[in-house]
């Protein structure tokens, strides 16, 4: 069983940087893929970024791609997220997912995920 826990979400300005991480039990998250989705009120959640369970593939969102990066320590068992040139659309609840998957892979799609945790607001102001 893994279970994500998120943080490091907040207030910020436009044009700021923050570093989400998620933290997981388990010894199963080093074999995991792991992928950070956003949710905005009133829309669908939607994929921001993912890394396989190595860390030697990742994936990235057109809209973050450039401002985002993924990374992962799996004797941390943590994967962190440094978004920089944060934008007011870049506000949501940005949710950490999980799933044990085959080597290399990871994926866009939130149904592709087994463990999800409960999510960090991040809010960027004008």
């Amino acid at each position: 069983q893994v279970q994500p826990v998120e943080s490091g979400g907040g207030l910020v300005q436009a044009g700021d940087s923050l570093r989400l991480s998620c933290a997981a039990s388990g010894r199963t998250f080093s074999r995991c893929a792991v992928g950070w989705f956003r949710q905005a009120p009133g829309k669908e959640r939607e994929f921001v970024a993912a890394i396989s369970e190595s860390g030697g593939s990742t994936g990235y969102a057109d809209s973050v791609k450039g401002r985002f990066t993924i990374s992962r320590d799996n004797a941390k068992n943590t994967v962190g997220l440094q978004m920089n040139s944060l934008k007011t659309e870049d506000t949501a609840v940005y949710y950490c997912a999980a799933v044990v998957t085959l080597s290399g892979m990871w994926y866009e799609t939130p149904n592709r995920y087994d463990y999800w945790g409960q999510g960090t607001q991040v809010t960027v102001s004008s």
